[in-house]
């Protein structure tokens, strides 16, 4: 067969198939993103991923990226905060780790576990004229999104202490500290320095490509330097988003009154603020995963 004869048969071939109006194929998936930010049936342009879906990737990216490295504003925080009909009568405290950059935090967690110099001095020095100490301390602490401080602090703790304004007797709030290149440990350091007996340490969560303003919650009782993770319970994913402020209030507040309680944190403190879900109806003081007939 001649180069014109097999020319001819392709192009029979091509003229046969149905021709397409759509650059992009969608894919049978894709309303499935109508429950979840997962990246789920972009579709394809060719053997690429369509446009949009590419842009919007590459936002996400650099949102992350912007979530990890824009300095949160402590001082304006603290205005904002100190407005509040809750705050506390003491001025906050601004403290920062051992890390002294963006740069060494990213690379010595180490270093964002512990308070520098300066504030385990400033703390002490406020221990010794409170020696009786707190109830609670709130630490408030950058970690790997400034974004989710900035946009999530103020409002969960509007939640927090309209449940915490109600109670008797009344908890002792410990002025709020504001950390600045901070890991979750450095909350312990904070709790044994202002010999406090709790410690709900407030964290920016390492940004996903769909959550870059994620913020995490760390309760430890007892707080001393040098604990592991096994010691803290953690709520995570409190954003408009995720966990809603209201949700996150009460699951916080469900785990400081058992902790409070039972002198207690970590693996030896469960959650069970959602065990009413799981009653069974007829029997109220029994869960239906163990009652029997």
């Amino acid at each position: 067969m001649g180069t014109a004869d097999a020319k001819n048969r392709m192009d029979s071939t091509l003229s046969s198939e149905p021709p397409s109006n759509e650059a992009v194929t969608e894919n049978i998936w894709h309303k499935l993103n109508a429950f979840t930010d997962a990246r789920v049936g972009l579709g394809r342009s060719g053997i690429s991923v369509p446009t949009k879906h590419l842009l919007a990737f590459q936002l996400a990216h650099a949102q992350a990226i912007d979530a990890v490295h824009t300095h949160l504003d402590s001082k304006g925080l603290a205005t904002q905060l100190m407005a509040q009909d809750w705050a506390p009568q003491s001025a906050p405290l601004f403290l920062h780790s051992r890390a002294a950059d963006r740069a060494t935090y990213l690379q010595r967690p180490d270093y964002g576990r512990r308070l520098n110099d300066e504030s385990a001095r400033l703390l002490d020095e406020h221990q010794a004229s409170y020696p009786q100490g707190y109830d609670l301390v709130i630490a408030v602490v950058d970690g790997l999104s400034s974004l989710a401080i900035e946009q999530n602090t103020q409002p969960f703790l509007n939640a927090l202490f309209s449940i915490l304004g109600n109670q008797s007797p009344s908890w002792t709030i410990a002025p709020l500290c504001l950390v600045e290149q901070g890991r979750v440990a450095i909350g312990d350091d904070i709790c044994e320095r202002l010999n406090a007996k709790c410690v709900l340490v407030l964290i920016g969560e390492r940004p996903g490509l769909s959550s870059p303003d994620s913020l995490g919650l760390y309760l430890t009782w007892g707080g001393k330097a040098g604990y592991t993770d096994a010691y803290r319970n953690c709520i995570s994913n409190i954003r408009p988003a995720g966990l809603n402020y209201q949700e996150a209030a009460r699951k916080a507040f469900y785990l400081l009154k058992e902790a409070k309680q039972l002198k207690l944190s970590g693996v030896k403190l469960k959650d069970r603020s959602d065990d009413d879900l799981v009653i069974d109806a007829g029997h109220s003081t029994r869960n239906f995963l163990t009652a029997s007939d």
